[in-house]
């Protein structure tokens, strides 16, 4: 387990989930992991809910909203930057969008969410008093982030200019062609080609759980009303995995890792 008080510059500091149910997506995912959640109020019958494991903050649950209208249910990424500001301008000279110019969130921090030049959505955190998730390392926490993509040139040329991300080819046949992006010489993330068996899915930022056992939890996934879509299944050398799909429709993987972190 390890105890997290602040993230680098590039690397993923916080994940969202989006619902059309909040209070069913928190039951569910409490039933998965040993979350306790805090409420805060957004206003008029509305709240922020942020899922805890020991005091200390894994993720953010809200309902989307009617400007929202027509956005399905879907956990986002968020990246950790120094500036939003400068961000969003390099988001857009690498031919990327910003979906809103960055805000402020009361006194935590000033965001913007984004649209890469494939299409796929990412969200931007410049920190101040929320510095973002603060446990990792253990059940229930999130592991990883991962881009699905139709063109990885055209999305590893973007990342690179706007985040300063290097790549690293990780995956060997038989296994398919997997990307791994590295911020100052680690690993943060992934980045998988999509095929034609991906069908008309839109590219997308997924994102994992570590959990400790990987099939217990998928019969927890389906028992707690949500679907396996894939898996469990064994990634060799990486763990034993799973695709699932929670009860409003949010796509999420969970991960058994071979090597703990």
């Amino acid at each position: 387990m390890q105890i997290i008080d602040g993230h680098p510059p590039g690397n993923f500091c916080w994940y969202e989930l989006g619902t059309s149910d909040q209070d069913a997506a928190i039951k569910f995912y409490s039933g998965l992991f040993p979350w306790t959640v805090t409420k805060f109020p957004m206003g008029p019958d509305s709240f922020y809910a942020i899922p805890k494991i020991q005091d200390r903050d894994v993720c953010g649950i809200y309902k989307l909203g009617p400007e929202m209208q027509g956005v399905p249910p879907h956990w986002m990424p968020y990246v950790s930057v120094a500036s939003a500001d400068d961000t969003a301008a390099k988001v857009k000279a690498a031919g990327g969008a910003a979906l809103m110019e960055p805000f402020d969130v009361f006194d935590m921090g000033r965001m913007f969410a984004m649209r890469d030049p494939t299409g796929a959505h990412l969200s931007v955190w410049q920190s101040k008093t929320h510095k973002g998730v603060g446990i990792g390392g253990a059940h229930g926490t999130p592991c990883w982030a991962e881009l699905a993509t139709r063109d990885t040139k055209a999305s590893a040329t973007f990342y690179t200019a706007v985040f300063g991300w290097g790549t690293k080819e990780s995956s060997k046949p038989p296994m398919p062609p997997y990307v791994e992006w590295q911020n100052g010489g680690m690993s943060i993330g992934g980045m998988v080609q999509m095929d034609a068996q991906w069908g008309d899915v839109p590219p997308h930022w997924g994102m994992y759980f570590m959990v400790d056992d990987c099939d217990a939890l998928a019969e927890k996934v389906k028992s707690g009303g949500g679907q396996i879509l894939h898996g469990p299944f064994d990634l060799p050398g990486v763990g034993r995995m799973a695709v699932a799909k929670d009860p409003q429709g949010a796509v999420f993987n969970f991960i058994k890792l071979t090597q703990p972190m």
